[in-house]
């Protein structure tokens, strides 16, 4: 299942791509990719999985950027 992840605030690409690094060694993500100039994180993962992953993704983006919003649009 796919989920849309809108992350306000981002300081700069090169934090995105680590934010998107670390999503993608998340176990149960099978595809992701984040868009520093729309700030929007895309996430597929696997049936079942989709809260798990959403969470990690989350602790992820705070570590990296503690000031961003984190917003699960859908």
């Amino acid at each position: 299942m796919k989920k849309i992840i809108k992350l306000e605030g981002l300081c700069c690409a090169n934090c995105a791509a680590k934010i998107e690094e670390g999503v993608r060694k998340t176990g149960g993500v099978k595809e992701v990719s984040l868009s520093f100039m729309t700030q929007r994180l895309t996430i597929e993962a696997e049936d079942g999985r989709e809260e798990e992953v959403v969470e990690a993704a989350r602790r992820i983006a705070r570590k990296i950027e503690p000031e961003a919003g984190f917003k699960v649009l859908r």
